[in-house]
């Protein structure tokens, strides 16, 4: 079983496994379904003032990172990230973003979380 982070934008792949919309906002441009999209828990995308925050360049992608890890331990986000790492369990798993740096988005701080 694994976990991987990918763009949302780029063409589905049958090692996907289940793909899992981790933005609060649907992507632009893209038709649901091409997007092949098994999932959308929104309960576990960051906050819209933490994205807002972080999108205006006020701090860090460490400090950012450690926000997002707070408010996924709250009790909604908890449960549904407990989801997430059941689906991981039973299978591979695709955390999907529309971010243009993956590798430094919070699809990376999640997948770090589900991995653990």
């Amino acid at each position: 079983m694994s976990v991987r982070v990918r763009r949302v934008y780029d063409p589905p792949e049958p090692e996907d496994g289940v793909r899992v919309l981790v933005d609060r906002l649907w992507p632009r441009g893209l038709a649901k379904d091409a997007a092949r999209v098994d999932e959308w828990p929104k309960a576990i995308t960051p906050s819209t003032e933490l994205r807002r925050w972080y999108h205006a360049g006020e701090g860090s992608y460490e400090e950012f990172a450690g926000r997002y890890e707070a408010e996924l331990a709250a009790d909604e986000a908890a449960e549904v990230l407990d989801h997430v790492r059941d689906l991981v369990r039973k299978g591979d798993v695709t955390l999907l973003t529309a971010s243009k740096t993956p590798e430094e988005s919070h699809a990376t701080v999640l997948a770090r979380l589900v991995r653990s």
